[in-house]
């Protein structure tokens, strides 16, 4: 088999991280916001899992962080869910632009 070149796997990971801060600025819909922030940790773990492989393929460094990572985006992805039901049950929104009826 032949191996995928580097500028390939990081092509698809800048993508992924402007695609990801493009629907975070341009979204107004909170879970929509929460999933441009989840595509761009998953630009970061391709990443590191990259950089692993093709510089120090003998250590675990990039993998390791990157199962940090993804341990992280879960317990972000919880409290972040269950704060924007919260607020939707509150205001019945969860628009960002409603952001001044979201002041306590």
């Amino acid at each position: 088999m032949s191996e995928i070149p580097m500028t390939y796997v990081l092509f698809v990971s800048f993508a992924l991280f402007f695609i990801g801060a493009y629907g975070f600025l341009t979204r107004r819909n909170m879970i929509t916001m929460l999933m441009a922030v989840e595509l761009m940790l998953n630009a970061v773990n391709i990443n590191f899992v990259a950089f692993n492989k093709y510089l120090f393929p003998e250590k675990g460094d990039g993998v390791f962080f990157t199962i940090f990572i993804i341990t992280i985006a879960a317990a972000e992805a919880a409290v972040a869910i269950a704060i924007i039901i919260n607020i939707y049950r509150k205001f019945k929104s969860i628009d960002s632009e409603d952001a001044d009826t979201l002041k306590w």
